[in-house]
């Protein structure tokens, strides 16, 4: 199936780029562009996108604004946001999760890597670069430490094996780093994490990491 792409950024010749390199690849196609957070939303309504690649400043309105607005409207309920920017700091970070994207890059990201991570949010997956991880992580780090960690009961079903992969997700591990510590394949630990998301009720990878945190799971 080819993923359908929207491209949002205010810069014609990004846009450019981008289109032209995810045109080359034959599992996807840029079916619209928007230079504006307003024209975004309207197109992801028009062209029945699969994914958009949302820039944050843009002008009238901005890519968070506008993340909120098409993941807030039942009518595009399977369309994923990939925000991909230039400042990956922790306050957008936090924005654009809390906004409901599903992943977030640096633009500072390689071709391959950009196409692999369209692949992967456009399939149902979260995805954030190390540098986001590391943002957010610190994020709540600067937060007062609780007076105890709060342990949901669904934290008693985790495996000890899943314990151990929240944890290493919470340390901004990928999949492939998580395989290579514990010596398993790419898609045992895929299957770990993600049946850890779904016992703990986490809607993506960057809230399993704040579960890690407020849960004391991963250590402060």
């Amino acid at each position: 199936m080819t993923i359908r792409v929207l491209l949002a950024d205010d810069q014609a010749l990004l846009r450019g780029t981008f289109r032209i390199l995810i045109d080359s690849a034959a599992d996807m196609d840029v079916v619209a562009e928007a230079s504006t957070g307003r024209e975004a939303v309207e197109r992801a309504r028009s062209h029945r996108v699969d994914l958009v690649l949302m820039d944050i400043r843009m002008p009238d309105l901005d890519g968070l604004a506008a993340t909120r607005l098409i993941t807030g409207d039942e009518d595009l309920a399977g369309v994923r946001i990939l925000v991909l920017t230039t400042f990956e700091n922790d306050e957008y970070v936090a924005e654009a999760l809390r906004a409901g994207a599903s992943g977030f890059l640096g633009k500072g990201i390689n071709p391959d890597e950009l196409l692999d991570a369209i692949r992967v949010v456009a399939a149902g997956d979260s995805l954030l670069s190390p540098t986001a991880t590391k943002a957010l992580i610190n994020r709540f780090l600067a937060q007062p430490a609780p007076p105890g960690p709060h342990t949901p009961p669904s934290l008693a079903t985790l495996t000890p094996r899943e314990h151990e992969v929240v944890t290493l997700v919470a340390t901004g591990l990928s999949n492939d780093e998580i395989a290579e510590r514990l010596f398993v394949t790419p898609l045992t630990a895929k299957t770990h994490v993600n049946r850890a998301m779904a016992k703990l009720g986490a809607r993506d990878r960057a809230q399993l990491v704040i579960i890690a945190y407020r849960t004391g799971l991963a250590p402060r």
